[in-house]
């Protein structure tokens, strides 16, 4: 197990592939695993998985979300989507699946998939039980933690679990009053469950039983917000910090427990609050690595949320944010389509790339001088392959083709490049 190996000051295979991946010294990951700072994530049962560093000096990672739900329930567009995340550049993918056979669809992905995958074991378990006609309230914590262990024998690499969502946590919320009460599924599902069965969050309560899961398969947890802000009005709540300072406690637990852990945040929130809650959880988290939805910064742009996500994303990563959830153009509105997830995953590759050049991660700008270069000889295929995208780059190139090949229709021979190019010299006094 990673962390256990850390540790003990032993240097693994995996540690080492991420350090050449990363251009940094394996003794300084080694260490910073060890500290809880970074972590590897990849499940000792995933074999196909390559090994994935998040964390502290990293380059900043993005996850793309896939999975059927009951009224749209393809598998085979669900591999579709995994394909193309994966070649649009996805660190990892996760499964949210609630329709259609959700264990067979999470087995094909997990064997499809060289990325590391996640997943929400609530979700089955909740949809199990309601194909039981059941309500959602009366899920047995039994099968919740039968889900668990199955998700992680199959080889999920790490799942949210909403732990530090307790009844303590529920109530400040309620107490303060929000606009759009819990927007998280599994919070949801959560909150209703305490409510109703007049017990604390079996997932709080048997912490120690699903460390004890994770260790076995080197399984990461990603401890989930599920109070986080679904509109910029609840940002930075007392609720939300209450569940936060809870997880905090449950990391520093996870690590004494041999288990990687990294923390889940919000949401919505202002440009101007997210600063502040990067440097919050990072300091009571002891600087556990910080995964983002988005943050989406405005309410306003149904359509164009991968935008708003996209804006946010880079300002919480250059503040130090490890971990970008992406955000498609379909949020808050449908199922993304095979090209929503493209969209999303573009957007969230150009935050973290921006972040990571504002942050000074080794390496990031080397692909911006490379672009320079290539745009200063007016090298067009330079450009195109020194792209975030270059089959969008290519598609523009290429639809609006001028006369002169060496420019672009935009400015056509007065392009400014070619103009002082052919200026050999530059002496302006003889």
């Amino acid at each position: 197990m990673q962390i256990q190996q850390a540790r003990a000051g032993l240097i693994t295979p995996e540690m080492q592939h991420v350090a050449a991946d990363e251009r940094i010294s394996a003794e300084v990951l080694r260490e910073r695993i060890a500290a809880g700072h970074c972590i590897i994530s990849r499940n000792i049962k995933h074999t196909n998985a390559i090994p994935l560093g998040i964390g502290k000096g990293l380059r900043t990672k993005i996850n793309a979300n896939i999975g059927t739900s009951k009224d749209c329930t393809d598998p085979d567009e669900e591999l579709k989507k995994l394909k193309v995340s994966i070649a649009a550049g996805a660190d990892t993918v996760m499964d949210l699946s609630t329709g259609g056979d959700i264990s067979a669809i999470r087995r094909e992905i997990i064997k499809n998939s060289s990325v590391p995958i996640g997943t929400v074991p609530l979700y089955q378990a909740a949809i199990e039980t309601t194909r039981k006609k059941k309500p959602i309230v009366e899920m047995d914590v039994e099968h919740l933690f039968s889900v668990i262990e199955q998700q992680a024998e199959e080889g999920v690499d790490f799942i949210t679990v909403h732990c530090g969502l307790t009844r303590e946590a529920a109530t400040r919320i309620r107490n303060q009053g929000r606009m759009m009460d819990v927007v998280s599924r599994g919070g949801s599902f959560t909150v209703a469950w305490m409510a109703h069965n007049k017990k604390e969050n079996p997932l709080y309560e048997h912490y120690d039983r699903l460390l004890r899961i994770a260790a076995s398969y080197d399984m990461t947890l990603s401890l989930g917000d599920g109070l986080r802000p679904g509109c910029l009005a609840d940002a930075t709540d007392r609720g939300q910090i209450q569940e936060l300072i809870t997880l905090g406690e449950l990391a520093k637990r996870a690590l004494e427990a041999g288990v990687q852990v990294m923390i889940e945040g919000p949401g919505h929130v202002p440009i101007d609050q997210i600063k502040t809650n990067i440097q919050i959880q990072k300091q009571l988290c002891n600087g556990s690595p910080f995964y983002v939805l988005g943050p989406l910064v405005t309410d306003c742009a149904p359509g164009y949320d991968h935008i708003t996500s996209a804006i946010g994303g880079a300002m919480a990563a250059m503040y130090g944010a490890d971990f970008l959830c992406y955000v498609t153009p379909a949020e808050h509105l449908r199922l993304p389509t095979v090209e929503d997830v493209r969209e999303g995953v573009i957007a969230s590759r150009i935050a973290a790339h921006a972040a990571d050049i504002a942050k000074g991660v080794p390496g990031a700008i080397d692909r911006d001088k490379r672009m320079a270069g290539c745009r200063k000889k007016l090298d067009w295929e330079g450009q195109i392959a020194a792209s975030l995208d270059p089959e969008r780059a290519r598609s523009m190139r290429d639809s609006r083709k001028p006369e002169d090949s060496e420019v672009c229709t935009m400015c056509g021979e007065f392009c400014a490049i070619k103009v002082l190019n052919q200026e050999q010299s530059w002496n302006f006094y003889e």
